[in-house]
């Protein structure tokens, strides 16, 4: 007979997922991050909220987190994801397209933010290791935290939108240069190394360059052939094991070398964001990095002492105030003298002028080493955290300015709307490569419109990415690998698969996610077509139709027939072909629908079957 179950060795698990299942659904309701509630609520749980009462009420224990030291162990995975994630954003490609604003405009914001805020704080009594810790985390603003702002207020394409990406985009850069300081300080205070500072500096710098030199070797040689292996297979599972594996490796061999975990993993990611597999593994990851980096800032609450902030109100809220408004007339007067707009530079200045999470790494780091002192530290992370959470109010601020002064059109190139886009790789998704796919994406490219396309075949992905084509490799029936290709930004979404139940549920899944965009779709054949339009098909083209059409045409014009009224005919007859087969009525529209969550359980029916058959056909017993 098993031993009974220590529920109170998972009981935090149980508390933190209890946190996150009211937290995120209630504050997307609200339609406010929910970083603010896994804040609110760790400091309400921790040991200075709710766990000061557990001495007269016992019964409090079980809904409090008393161990915040092994929360922020596992919380640390949640900025490695986080860390995985920017890298596999930060393309060479991207780079090269913004490098003016990337490198000038957030160059600039990084560099005097950290030089002013350092120069205070040795104004202070600090000395310059200590400063130059604490200029380097409060330069950084908040990317969990801003862009969910920026996206849900549709504001990622507008001047300033794309700025503040631009700025961001560079302080994401700078937390890997800035985290290898913080590990070389940490091998200055080991005792005992050495009296010589050069001898020092050259014992922590040698191992650490050849790990890092080992990582971008091993990357280039063995990553995409991992991973082109594992997607050969076309298992959900394998290749989520694989892409765990070089996250959390990588984070763990840069751990061993004396490094950061988050820089081990931002390498890979950087390694991986050139392959055709980068769309699916940020896909894959994403609720990984989203629970965890969740766990990471519900353990920054529960290590806050909001009685601090009762106790010292005028030193913690001017901190706050003090940090943020520095960092706004800094971003304004650099935005104002590249010849920005009032309005999108004092947007720009709002958002970026509160702290970011990689200052709680930084600081918690340096507080570590003793190269900031534990007092000042914890105050700093407090008032950075008061900072954060205000950033809903400064965003909604910044829309009464909006209001009140329009915004000019961009000054410059990289900025305007028609420019290739800084979000996405292309204007119009393509879904399917093969034979019509190819074809579609060939005249999008005659016409000079950039597309993004996706298939599920490892080797056609492979061999049309050696021949320069922007595909990438993934299941398309997946929400979250078109938000990760660009959904939101794109003009068009053509689905090009030989599939109809898959067709069904990425047409019905993109009308759901997007009301306004165009949504052109292959039909096997007109009664397809119809399902098609029923589930929000902008132009659902049946394949008999369009070959009876051609066949028609060719022989119009064989026979002598004008070409001139063979194409206004054929035009005609397809306009008569759409408007007989588009649904009319509410009760039509319903059946459709109802045949779309009808072919989704058919369908995930189906794959359950073929990977039973596929375990039987690997197993002994089948053999």
């Amino acid at each position: 007979m098993s031993a009974p179950l220590e529920i109170g060795a998972y009981r935090e698990a149980l508390l933190f997922l209890g946190t996150a299942g009211v937290v995120v659904p209630l504050f997307r309701r609200m339609r406010v991050t929910p970083v603010i509630g896994f804040l609110g609520a760790g400091a309400i749980l921790g040991p200075a909220g709710l766990g000061q009462l557990t001495g007269a009420y016992p019964w409090l224990t079980a809904i409090t987190f008393s161990d915040v030291k092994a929360m922020a162990t596992y919380a640390e995975f949640g900025v490695v994801f986080l860390l995985f994630i920017i890298g596999l954003e930060l393309s060479f490609e991207r780079l090269k397209r913004m490098r003016k604003l990337v490198f000038g405009f957030g160059a600039l914001q990084v560099a005097i933010s950290a030089v002013v805020i350092a120069s205070c704080a040795m104004l202070l009594g600090l000395n310059a290791v200590s400063s130059a810790i604490i200029g380097g985390a409060l330069a950084l603003s908040s990317t969990a935290i801003v862009m969910p702002v920026l996206s849900e207020r549709k504001r990622l394409g507008t001047t300033a939108g794309r700025a503040v990406f631009a700025i961001l985009l560079f302080q994401d850069l700078m937390v890997a240069p800035l985290l290898f300081m913080v590990a070389l300080l940490d091998q200055r205070f080991d005792a005992g190394m050495s009296t010589n500072p050069a001898v020092a500096f050259f014992y922590a710098i040698v191992p650490a360059l050849a790990v890092v030199g080992a990582l971008v070797a091993f990357g280039r040689l063995f990553l995409r052939p991992l991973f082109h292996q594992v997607a050969v297979t076309r298992s959900t599972e394998f290749f989520m094991a694989a892409c765990l594996l070089v996250a959390i490796g990588s984070a763990m061999l840069s751990a061993a070398a004396g490094l950061s975990m988050a820089l081990g993993a931002f390498i890979a990611g950087l390694l991986l964001a050139e392959t055709e597999y980068r769309r699916e593994v940020e896909a894959t990851i994403e609720p990984f990095k989203g629970l965890l980096l969740g766990l990471f800032f519900v353990s920054i609450g529960a290590g806050m002492d909001l009685t601090e902030v009762a106790r010292n109100p005028g030193m913690t809220l001017g901190v706050a105030v003090m940090l943020i408004a520095v960092k706004a007339l800094i971003v304004i007067a650099i935005a104002r003298a590249l010849k920005f707009s009032a309005p999108a530079a004092q947007e720009a200045a709002l958002l970026l002028g509160p702290g970011g999470e990689f200052a709680f790494v930084m600081l918690g780091a340096a507080i570590a080493v003793e190269a900031v002192p534990r007092a000042i530290g914890g105050q700093l992370m407090l008032a950075v955290t008061l900072t954060m959470v205000a950033i809903p109010g400064l965003a909604l601020a910044t829309g009464y300015l909006n209001r009140a002064q329009p915004e000019a059109p961009a000054d410059h190139p990289e900025l305007q709307p028609g420019a290739e886009g800084t979000l996405s790789s292309g204007n119009v998704i393509v879904i399917g490569f093969g034979r019509v796919g190819t074809l579609v994406s060939e005249m999008l490219a005659r016409h000079e419109i950039p597309y993004l396309a996706i298939d599920g075949d490892a080797r056609l992905v492979m061999r049309e990415r050696q021949a320069g084509h922007p595909v990438y490799w993934g299941d398309a029936t997946h929400l979250e690998l078109l938000r990760k290709s660009g959904l939101h930004d794109a003009r068009a979404v053509v689905i090009t698969m030989d599939a109809p139940r898959a067709v069904e549920i990425i047409v019905a899944m993109v009308r759901r996610e997007r009301q306004d965009i165009t949504i052109v779709a292959r039909a096997r054949d007109a009664h397809h077509a119809t399902v098609l339009y029923g589930l929000g098909a902008s132009d659902a083209i049946p394949e008999t139709m369009e070959a009876s059409l051609q066949l028609s045409e060719a022989t119009l014009v064989d026979i002598g027939v004008p070409m001139g009224y063979v194409i206004a005919s054929i035009h005609e007859k397809r306009d008569e072909f759409r408007k007989l087969l588009q649904p009319s009525g509410e009760k039509q529209q319903k059946r459709h629908q109802i045949r779309y969550a009808t072919r989704v359980r058919e369908m995930r029916r189906l794959d359950r079957e073929r990977d039973n058959s596929s375990e039987d056909k690997k197993s002994p017993a089948a053999e």
